[in-house]
């Protein structure tokens, strides 16, 4: 089996499996003990905390460990709307984007927001932010690259327009990132973006899986969504998983913001093209490329290619049991027709020029097959 669905998850680096090792068999403590066992776990915590601390240029207390990014990106909306209620009587006002990832999207349902659309770039318009900034907005959500076509929205400059707003508003208006997609690629320096919270995910930086963070800035006034004991400084309670944290850590330290693999990307942008009736949907970071094809059922494609030994997706893994057309997709302006015939391909550390030169050489005639089997 090739596989090129990177996006949806990653493999475990091998040095980041050495270093979980000793955390699942003879280091097994609990971080909150006194005895040795108890403080060999929290040095480890700590540890990784400073190496998410340093990667995003913040300090050791701003560093929040989650079961997740959903869960983290749940708690950077819901904690800050309860956070909210405590300081202000006003009505809540929260601003996010269409193409937002499923955990945020859920996250504001019910809620007092504002979905701004985007372009057939995939991009959202600044100014139509600020058109829609009132005295009541206090959350501003927007994902720095998107999941399913890895377009790049331009976060520092909204951290900058959100920053000279602020200066002459009475409540604060708190930014806040998914970077899920990002951290491979991008800079999440957050002094530099301007965010009050960013949420990351090990599974998709070559780490385990069931471990995320969220970056919340001192002084941001979140409530906690799973409560008990003083775990994560207060802020999500529950016994760390220790094992996870330190594999992130260790994989956020490895993270070399490399976009060597983008030459990869563009051939099989370019050679996909030469399929009749195969188009290329609005792209950005080096490794995601999503393509439909006229006459193709995307979910089709999906499991006759895996026959043939090639793993891609149709989209967000997180939905994909769901047969409506991704709301990313549509929301770019396809039609529900060219959304279903979508694929998603999206590479990574161990994808080599020949695993693209199988796949370039055995999609045209997967293509051909199920267009005569549909009769199209």
């Amino acid at each position: 089996m090739i596989y090129l669905d990177y996006a949806a998850t990653t493999p475990i680096h091998k040095k980041v499996l050495e270093k979980m090792m000793p955390y699942l068999k003879d280091s097994y403590g609990n971080a909150s003990s006194v005895h040795r066992f108890g403080q060999e776990a929290r040095q480890a915590i700590d540890e990784s905390r400073e190496k998410l601390a340093k990667f995003l240029n913040c300090k050791l207390t701003e560093v929040i460990f989650t079961g997740s990014a959903t869960e983290a990106n749940n708690l950077a909306i819901k904690g800050l709307v309860q956070g909210i209620k405590k300081e202000k009587s006003q009505k809540i006002h929260i601003i996010t984007c269409s193409i937002e990832h499923k955990s945020i999207l859920e996250s504001c349902k019910n809620l007092n927001v504002t979905y701004l659309p985007v372009g057939i770039d995939g991009l959202i318009n600044l100014d139509d932010l600020e058109a829609e900034i009132t005295p009541d907005t206090d959350l501003v959500s927007v994902m720095y690259a998107n999941n399913e076509i890895g377009i790049i929205q331009d976060i520092e400059k909204i951290g900058k327009l959100i920053k000279k707003i602020n200066k002459n508003k009475q409540h604060k208006i708190y930014f806040h990132t998914d970077a899920v997609q990002a951290a491979n690629w991008l800079t999440c320096d957050v002094e530099k973006l301007g965010v009050d919270l960013l949420t990351l995910s090990a599974h998709k930086i070559y780490g385990p899986k069931g471990i995320g963070a969220l970056y919340v800035r001192n002084g941001t006034p979140i409530i906690p969504l799973i409560v008990g004991g003083d775990h994560e400084l207060r802020l999500r309670a529950g016994t760390e998983n220790v094992a996870n944290i330190v594999g992130m850590g260790e994989a956020i330290s490895l993270i070399s913001l490399d976009k060597s693999i983008e030459k990869l990307r563009d051939k099989l942008i370019k050679q996909v093209l030469k399929i009749d009736g195969a188009k290329i949907n609005p792209y950005g970071i080096p490794n995601i490329a999503n393509f439909s094809f006229d006459g193709i059922e995307g979910e089709a494609l999906v499991i006759s290619l895996d026959q043939q030994g090639f793993a891609v997706s149709t989209g967000s893994a997180c939905t994909s049991s769901e047969l409506v057309p991704s709301h990313v997709l549509k929301a770019i302006n396809l039609s529900d027709l060219d959304a279903h015939s979508s694929i998603r391909v999206s590479l990574g550390k161990n994808t080599t020029d020949k695993e693209i030169n199988n796949f370039l050489k055995t999609l045209p005639d997967v293509v051909d097959r199920l267009r005569q089997i549909s009769g199209r």
